[in-house]
């Protein structure tokens, strides 16, 4: 496997790797991961980890160096399977590809959502990218609406393509009733959003949203966002959009994994109603699940590929993208209704739980 993002790097497709890596191990193949170099230790893992020099972003640096590593390591990508698991490595192989003797053994390439529509607004990486498709041994995405996009983009057949989705993080797997990080009273009700503050997450969204509630209904309302801050002037426009709301608005910052249970059990209301940025969508969203493996209802824009983590009316409430009296519609239906937030609590459980990470190795290596 070679990945840009992986731990102690935060997000669905870091998450997704580590995952596979974990789930090939577990069926028995002799995995080594090329991962980021970083300066935090790192777990012990049931496989072998290579840290390479490079940053972990998608810069030509860190695909030159990738790039490098593949061909200085070609004979024995050429007696392996490679396994590709996310945008960056791909960029390196739309050159390598053009030489014979950097051509793996087997190659196996999952894509998510947002780096199939990069790749295909420009003629020439449109082009080279559907002749490295077309040469992997199974081309698979992460739920179907990156298959769908594929489709579209680049005039490929679905029934070549192999639908691996996402599960529950490993870490999630058995969720137990928690103290709560900062008990609320009981007449309180907390909505909460775990992701980094950016645009595409759509804290803001919630906030305009909540802020249209009737006053009786703010008066007993909390709104906790949890997540690391990349965009200052972003924050900025949240704690702005808060100072007038009418209700508390609670930034957490970054938690780490091992606490973030802890912020779970103590809320009512999963809400995050991403939305495309330029190229970028919500290709699945790992976040709903955990959301849901706590039993929170969840609200959010039925857009990208959310609707696959999201059951409408099971699981939570989807809302049409930027639709902002829907979206207040729905938070003011969960707070009235606790009945309906239990049960789609109960739903959330189960959906959580009903795939998991083996079952999607199976379909890509097996």
């Amino acid at each position: 496997m070679v990945t840009h993002e992986f731990h102690p790097q935060r997000g669905g497709i870091a998450v997704y790797a580590a995952e596979m890596a974990r789930a090939a191990a577990q069926l028995g193949y002799n995995v080594q991961v090329w991962a980021p170099s970083t300066n935090q230790p790192d777990p012990p893992w049931p496989f072998e980890l290579r840290r390479l020099p490079m940053m972990g972003t998608h810069d030509l640096p860190s695909q030159w160096r990738v790039a490098r590593e593949m061909f200085r390591r070609r004979r024995l990508l050429r007696q392996a399977l490679l396994y590709v698991p996310e945008p960056g490595p791909i960029f390196a192989l739309l050159l390598l590809q053009y030489f014979k003797s950097t051509h793996p053994g087997r190659m196996v390439i999952t894509l998510h959502g947002s780096e199939i529509r990069s790749l295909a607004s420009r003629p020439l990486t449109r082009w080279t990218a559907r002749r490295l498709f077309q040469r992997a041994d199974r081309l698979s995405v992460a739920n179907e609406f990156a298959r769908r996009l594929l489709v579209e983009d680049f005039a490929l057949p679905p029934e070549g393509i192999a639908v691996a989705p996402c599960a529950l993080r490993s870490d999630f797997a058995h969720t137990t009733p928690l103290v709560s990080a900062q008990p609320a009273a009981r007449d309180r009700v907390v909505v909460l959003t775990v992701a980094r503050l950016h645009p595409r997450k759509g804290q803001h969204h919630v906030i305009d949203a909540l802020t249209r509630l009737p006053a009786e209904m703010k008066a007993r309302l909390e709104y906790w966002i949890v997540g690391d801050c990349r965009r200052p002037e972003y924050k900025a426009q949240l704690e702005a959009q808060a100072a007038g709301a009418g209700f508390p608005v609670r930034f957490h910052g970054a938690v780490a994994d091992a606490d973030l249970p802890r912020y779970y059990a103590s809320a009512d209301i999963f809400a995050m109603t991403s939305s495309p940025h330029g190229h970028s969508v919500e290709g699945f969203g790992l976040v709903y699940l955990e959301a849901g493996a706590h039993g929170l209802p969840v609200v959010a824009f039925a857009t990208g590929g959310v609707a696959e983590a999201v059951r409408d009316g099971v699981t939570g409430l989807l809302v049409p993208e930027q639709d902002g009296a829907g979206l207040t519609a729905a938070f003011a239906r969960l707070i009235a209704e606790p009945e309906l937030r239990t049960r789609l609590g109960a739903g959330g459980r189960e959906h959580a739980h009903a795939r998991t990470w083996l079952d999607s190795a199976r379909i890509l290596f097996d």
